[in-house]
């Protein structure tokens, strides 16, 4: 995929790795890219929506209506907008809502109305990644036609070393661009 001129959904949930999606951002619009950012109430635990808006260059959304002037944020207008979808970082949660069609937040609204490829890439402790029911959702995400970004092996925020680590940004790029 070319990024010069494409329309990228940056999805991003409540994970340390968050910080990653910072720098995501940053090289996908150095590559040309418009991105939009929707953001789960849990990520911005970690990092603020103006980081975001500001390396986008478009307002954050987090939930389905502006609370300053109640305008409506169309999770289906967002889908259809989008040439990728890539929810980065992906934890365990997400994932199995994405699996199970659980639809509980803008994310998820958008991702289910999504006609764009969507992208995941995880990003959790060492032991939730090896979990038979995470395993289970990854694979039936993959059945719908849903890429994962391998999740990297390395230190982790526990502290254990293993696979889990969200894929590092120029990593996705390079992913997305071979999609």
């Amino acid at each position: 995929m070319n990024l010069e001129g494409s329309k990228i959904l940056l999805g991003v949930t409540g994970s340390i790795a968050v910080y990653k999606a910072v720098t995501l951002v940053r090289e996908l619009v150095k590559a040309g890219a418009e991105v939009k950012v929707i953001m789960t109430k849990g990520a911005t635990d970690f990092v603020a929506p103006l980081t975001f808006s500001t390396l986008s260059k478009n307002p954050v959304i987090i939930q389905y209506a502006n609370e300053q002037d109640g305008t409506w944020n169309n999770h289906v207008e967002l889908a259809l907008w989008a040439d990728l979808f890539i929810i980065a970082p992906a934890t365990a949660n997400t994932i199995a809502k994405c699996a199970n069609g659980i639809c509980d937040n803008v994310m998820m609204a958008t991702y289910q109305s999504a006609k764009c490829p969507v992208a995941l890439a995880p990003a959790m402790d060492l032991d939730m990644y090896k979990h038979p029911a995470t395993k289970k959702n990854i694979s039936t995400i993959q059945s719908y036609g849903n890429i994962i970004i391998p999740a990297e092996h390395g230190e982790l925020a526990s502290g254990l070393v293993g696979e889990g680590r969200m894929a590092e940004p120029a990593n996705i790029i390079s992913f997305i661009q071979n999609i």
